[in-house]
């Protein structure tokens, strides 16, 4: 059942009376910190500083890596060439590389339990700098690394490079529900909401794996009043999420089967397919705040079977246009 979200509104602080001042920031007494800076010599890199970040005071390290130690979390987006192509052109034209990445460091352990590997360094959210510096010939990249290793699962909320449209947010929430699986099978979905960011995201996410053209904005709307988090272990969780994707692609045939017979009739607008989702939508005027997944669906399901494309008026579907729907495809 969807809950109903609680407005938090934000506190007023004092200015600069939060976090470390400056000099604090230089005074780090942290054993795993001072290891972690001693294990990135030992993997060929160059601790360049230990100091605690100025907000929340947590260590970090500072450090140059040899480039090919840095991989991309295994689960984020694929890589954007003409992104990647520009960072490559502003990195010549400055001459320099000035936005270090995030990392952490993986200590020889990698997904799937796979030991004896070289200690590997993720970046949650520079893999598009990492990318542009590798092609420019780059031996080494400058890193900030964060001691506590699930900062790698904060992809979302890190990345800060290229805006995520919904199908790159999807998969990677997805891929990262799979990895975490294996990692954390203990852990519920719902204790891991802030990793995850939305729910729908991972339904849209085992969608996309089977339907890379999906047309998921379609979707997302309806699936933000009836989707939640789960209370289900992590593996049974994404059985779970796999089944509501295999539901949608299923509503999805309708639909297609719907635009087709619009299209033969001479309708020509890019928002069919967000025009029969609506119509279709059994909730779109409801305002309730609580709905059972499956029981939307299913009358869902009926309402395309009793379709009448004879019924709809070109005029209807300009009036439903609004704007574009974020897709990325």
């Amino acid at each position: 059942m969807a809950k109903k979200t609680a407005v938090r509104r934000r506190k007023r602080v004092a200015a600069k009376s939060v976090g470390l001042s400056a000099p604090e920031t230089a005074h780090v007494d942290d054993r795993d910190t001072r290891a972690l800076a001693e294990h990135i010599v030992n993997d060929g890199g160059a601790a360049l500083a230990v100091y605690r970040e100025p907000f929340g005071g947590t260590p970090a390290v500072l450090a140059a890596l040899p480039i090919d130690r840095v991989e991309p979390t295994p689960f984020q987006r694929d890589p954007s060439e003409p992104h990647v192509k520009r960072l490559m052109t502003v990195v010549e034209t400055l001459g320099r590389f000035l936005d270090p990445i995030i990392v952490v460091r993986r200590d020889g352990k990698m997904p799937g339990g796979v030991q004896g590997t070289p200690p590997l360094y993720w970046t949650p959210n520079g893999n598009h700098r990492l990318q542009a510096m590798r092609k420019l010939g780059a031996q080494t990249i400058v890193a900030l690394v964060v001691p506590d290793a699930d900062v790698a699962y904060k992809i979302l909320a890190l990345n800060t490079e290229k805006a995520h449209n919904l199908k790159e947010k999807s998969l990677e929430t997805i891929r990262m529900l799979r990895a975490l699986a294996d990692e954390r099978a203990g852990a519920t979905e719902r204790e891991l909401a802030f990793e995850f960011d939305q729910a729908p995201f991972l339904t849209l996410g085992a969608a996309y794996e089977q339907r890379p053209r999906l047309s998921g904005g379609a979707y997302n709307s309806l699936l933000r009043r009836i989707d939640d988090f789960l209370d289900e272990k992590l593996p049974r969780a994404l059985k779970e999420r796999t089944r509501r994707a295999e539901r949608i692609l299923a509503i999805d045939n309708e639909v297609t089967a719907i635009v087709d017979k619009l299209k033969k009739r001479g309708f020509t607008s890019p928002y069919l397919r967000p025009f029969v989702v609506a119509r279709i939508n059994p909730i779109r005027f409801s305002k309730s705040t609580e709905f059972d997944f499956d029981e939307v669906l299913d009358r869902m399901e009926k309402s395309a079977a009793k379709f009448n494309v004879d019924r709809v008026k070109q005029e209807e579907v300009v009036r439903a246009g609004g704007g574009p729907v974020d897709e990325g495809e």
